[in-house]
């Protein structure tokens, strides 16, 4: 497996090995002790699937109390997955980085704990899977304006996207409350 830093620390780019032949090919999706020497928690409790339509934005989300760490993956399709630092104290506070992750390229996006996440579907459909740190509990559950201008995400958008009613009543990450931001932990970086 490949893994790849990005320009926040504690976001990694995953390329797992691939075995391909004329036949299709085989992956491990996930090994707990591949991952876990590279920072990523040793416990993932909760898998989820979505499958969303070309246009549709899911995020900018996260819990707090109760922050998930998420490992991401398409399995069909392809998004554009975004990962954005709202750790109150953090030196990457508001800056985000952005992959583009497919069926056809099998990597895979770990998103620490204390991040927001969204991602934008750039093909016709796309199948994504979670795996997460901790179990869903939508009453920590809040969101950050997709477009916030002060963080400026670059999103590969032709046109208006598709959002939730939630999404589009998310405010902008300035008028959050303080208190209501996940904390930045030296320790708590990289899970």
């Amino acid at each position: 497996m490949k893994v790849i830093a990005t320009e926040i620390p504690g976001v990694l780019i995953l390329e797992p090995e691939v075995f391909g032949d004329e036949r299709g090919f085989f992956m491990e999706t996930y090994r707990r002790d591949r991952y876990v020497r590279h920072g990523i928690p040793q416990d993932l409790v909760q898998d989820n699937l979505s499958y969303s339509r070309r246009g549709v934005l899911r995020g900018l989300h996260l819990q707090w109390p109760h922050p998930q760490g998420k490992l991401v993956q398409v399995f069909g399709g392809e998004v554009f997955d975004v990962a954005v630092d709202v750790r109150r104290g953090s030196a990457t506070f508001g800056r985000w980085v952005g992959v583009r992750l497919s069926g056809e390229n099998k990597r895979q996006l770990w998103i620490p704990a204390g991040f927001a996440h969204g991602f934008c579907v750039v093909s016709t459909d796309a199948l994504f899977a979670y795996k997460c740190s901790d179990f869903y509990r939508p009453e920590t559950e809040f969101c950050v304006r997709w477009d916030d201008p002060d963080i400026g995400i670059e999103w590969p958008l032709d046109g208006k996207p598709d959002l939730s009613p939630k999404d589009l009543e998310a405010p902008l990450l300035r008028d959050i409350p303080a208190a209501r931001l996940p904390i930045y932990a030296e320790t708590a970086s990289l899970c």
